[in-house]
């Protein structure tokens, strides 16, 4: 396979998929039931609108939504906050029964499968899609079409120790694969480490940190034309091999305790993990006092790219809503780079708009600043209808090569087969 170097523009074009099964040739030459983009009103929201919202958000929302509502007097909002173990199939339910809410915060790797149920409104023109992060922004594309927008972000980058590191003679952040691994062992060796990092052997949603090595390699997950899938493809099979190499060598451990990983960065056990600004707060409450000075953060380290797993949430307006333009209208107060600004420091949800970042409350903390450089490079899988089952396919290879020393090329064409079995919908 030819290797490509990723760029904003290629992940776009990676992730239009061919166009939905609804649409097709009519007599006349021109396209029957092609998704258009409509108008949305101007002037003030008006109506009553409902809205779903998963987890932490759907609890706070409420309070952001409050001045929407006071920008316009003549609108009511209900959120419902639905647990995220539940609403996968709330909402597959929901839209098979035509009974989904007027808008809702929608997981970026169901986007594929809801627009293919044809659920989602295309996203107005009053949306400007280039204020967002555009490996964000790529996950609510189908077939050129945009059904959403997102609204808050997040992606992965390298945690590690500084004292450790220094203990064990290193004062640099790795920058390549060779120097993380060097710099795990090193750790490991000289800095009284346990382990040298902490990376998920296998198991549900170990492919977040596995697939940007991927991408980092050169390697797609899909062709260029979003015919077929090519996981089995030499770029795909050496990153796989080289996150093996980490189990063979013993400096990753094939059976860690779960729940463990702030407490082990905290004591030094392990000093090296890979995740998202989620866990700032976390190792930060297990270190205690004084501890913010003990850990920086790193972009993932380089091949041909340095490249990290795009994640988040989107918000969606559903087409069966009875308030379209009231739907968009909110959809759009929650992504002007103000209430960004303030919905982060009520969630410490990261901005899914490229602008907020210049606020000083994300600018001014370097280690916040590192994720917003690292969304620059950060890619989310291809949203096709299947990806929760191809993902759990190639989850389950990983943990069968890190925990049993599966061929990585092995185990990538059974994942090849596997998804081309399942097909993308």
């Amino acid at each position: 396979m030819k290797k490509q170097m990723r760029t904003a523009a290629a992940i776009t074009a990676l992730l239009a998929v061919i166009g939905m099964s609804a649409c097709g040739r009519d007599d006349g030459g021109g396209t029957a039931n092609e998704p258009t983009q409509q108008e949305v009103s101007e002037g003030a929201a008006s109506g009553e609108l409902t809205m779903w919202a998963m987890g932490a958000e759907g609890e706070k929302l409420p309070e952001l939504v409050e001045k929407f509502e006071a920008d316009n007097p003549d609108v009511t909002v209900e959120v419902t906050a639905i647990p995220w173990d539940s609403a996968h199939d709330k909402f597959t339910s929901a839209i098979a029964a035509g009974t989904t809410p007027d808008l809702a915060m929608i997981g970026t790797t169901w986007m594929g499968e809801f627009i293919g149920l044809d659920a989602l409104d295309p996203t107005p023109d009053m949306i400007d899609s280039s204020k967002f992060f555009e490996g964000a922004q790529a996950t609510t594309v189908v077939d050129d079409m945009s059904y959403g927008v997102p609204w808050y972000v997040e992606t992965r980058l390298v945690y590690y120790r500084t004292d450790v590191a220094e203990q064990a003679g290193i004062t640099e952040a790795p920058t390549t694969w060779e120097g993380l691994k060097d710099m795990a062992k090193a750790m490991q060796d000289k800095g009284d480490a346990t382990w040298g990092i902490a990376l998920q052997p296998g198991a549900t949603g170990s492919w977040q940190t596995v697939v940007p090595f991927m991408w980092s390699n050169g390697g797609e997950i899909v062709n260029d034309d979003m015919s077929e899938f090519t996981f089995d493809e030499e770029p795909n099979v050496e990153a796989l091999a080289y996150y093996q190499s980490y189990f063979t060598d013993g400096i990753a451990d094939k059976a860690p305790a779960q729940g463990t990983t702030e407490a082990d960065f905290a004591s030094g056990a392990v000093p090296m993990f890979i995740s998202g600004p989620w866990m700032m707060a976390a190792v930060e409450a297990a270190g205690g006092e004084g501890f913010a000075d003990k850990y920086d953060v790193a972009l993932m380290p380089e091949k041909e790219m340095s490249a990290s797993f795009v994640g988040g949430s989107n918000l969606g307006v559903f087409k069966n809503t009875e308030n379209r333009d009231a739907a968009w209208k909110l959809v759009d107060f929650l992504t002007t780079d103000s209430t960004q600004v303030e919905w982060f420091g009520m969630s410490t949800d990261l901005p899914s708009v490229q602008a907020a970042w210049d606020d000083d409350a994300l600018k001014e903390n370097e280690k916040l600043a590192k994720f917003g450089t690292q969304l620059e490079t950060a890619f989310a899988p291809p949203p096709v209808e299947t990806w929760e089952q191809v993902a759990a396919s190639l989850d389950a290879q990983v943990e069968k090569v890190t925990k049993t020393g599966t061929d990585p090329a092995e185990a990538l064409k059974t994942v090849q087969q596997e998804a081309t079995s399942i097909g993308m919908g």
